[in-house]
């Protein structure tokens, strides 16, 4: 049996096993500290064998595998954080296939030579585990609206902004982090709010776990996933009290939240869990001529090296001083990094 070996965040990674399983692969993954690097060497050592192929989970630090260029495997890069790290449409060059999460951005992956065929658009799902309460719709309602996530002024200023006036004008609105699944079930209506007008996995954490969703209106696929005012409801980021006039207006229909939250849980349930991201992955990945695709990346590493790793180490190691040592040699194509 082939091996992929799953590197960092796992997203759909543990629904992946049973699909790829009657093809002749098996998924390990190994989670990672923050600030480790990876040779081909320390890779085979990390997972006790020498994968088949390589999935590397987004986890939004610097590159991490050094020698990429030349692994002598498949490698895919599943990426999610497009929408705060501009430099990944060039580290995603290095590997062979590379996931995107924000369907805006795949122009910006698509390498010199229009190889979009490497490109598959992979949206953000709910866990197994995002579902609703024990008692349903018919859970007692706690909170008239509730925001969970980072509140930071320093970190998500538009965020805690309008954070701030939704508490003032609503007193049973409550923002929280942490936990999140007790909180939605106990919520009347479950704001998000999108930093970076990103599709975030709040969307389908909330939906998924049952609630009535109030989201902005952004782009990446939103409207090809979901209905607006059947599935969930949405809202202009910029128009405050357009949102307010909204919320008043749900609060006061709970029919109509009861009624939109269970079809946005359906659409969910039909198309947009872990289970439905790892098939559409299988699918994909077992249809690729992997063995061409390494071997063509092999016969052009020097140059991948030069253009596209190098400039990302060098970055890097000005940028994290602490990593610098590391990241130079790479840049240097020094032997045993």
């Amino acid at each position: 049996m082939k091996r992929l070996a799953w590197l960092a965040n796992p997203l759909f990674a543990p629904a992946l096993a049973p699909v790829l399983a009657p093809h002749g692969w098996s998924v390990v993954h190994a989670h990672v500290p923050a600030h480790r690097f990876f040779s081909w060497d320390s890779l085979v050592s990390a997972f006790g064998f020498a994968p088949d192929a390589l999935v590397y989970g987004d986890m939004s630090v610097p590159p991490m595998l050094l020698g990429l260029e030349r692994f002598p495997c498949p490698t895919v890069f599943a990426c999610v954080d497009s929408h705060i790290h501009a430099w990944y449409p060039l580290y995603a060059r290095a590997f062979d296939l590379c996931l995107v999460g924000l369907r805006d951005h795949l122009p910006d992956f698509v390498g010199p030579g229009g190889d979009a065929a490497r490109l598959l658009w992979s949206p953000p799902f709910a866990a197994a585990a995002d579902r609703p309460g024990p008692e349903g719709p018919n859970a007692p309602k706690r909170h008239d609206m509730v925001f969970v996530g980072k509140d930071d002024p320093a970190l998500t200023p538009v965020r805690s902004a309008l954070l701030a006036r939704l508490r003032a004008r609503f007193p049973g609105f409550i923002s929280l982090t942490g936990p999140y699944r007790q909180a939605f079930h106990e919520a009347r209506l479950v704001l998000n709010i999108a930093e970076h007008r990103d599709l975030n996995y709040r969307v389908f954490e909330a939906l998924g776990c049952g609630a009535c969703l109030v989201t902005p209106r952004i782009g990446h696929g939103q409207d090809a996933l979901f209905r607006d005012a059947e599935d969930l409801f949405l809202y202009d980021q910029d128009d405050f009290e357009g949102l307010c006039r909204l919320v008043e207006a749900l609060l006061a229909d709970p029919a109509r939240r009861r009624r939109v939250a269970a079809s946005g849980l359906a659409r969910v349930d039909a198309g947009h869990r872990a289970t439905h991201r790892a098939q559409t992955f299988a699918d994909w990945f077992l249809a690729q001529p992997l063995e061409d695709m390494v071997r063509t990346r092999l016969a052009a590493a020097a140059t991948l090296h030069a253009r596209v790793l190098r400039p990302l180490y060098l970055h890097w190691a000005e940028a994290a001083p602490e990593l610098a040592g590391r990241l130079l040699a790479a840049a240097k194509d020094a032997p045993g990094y």
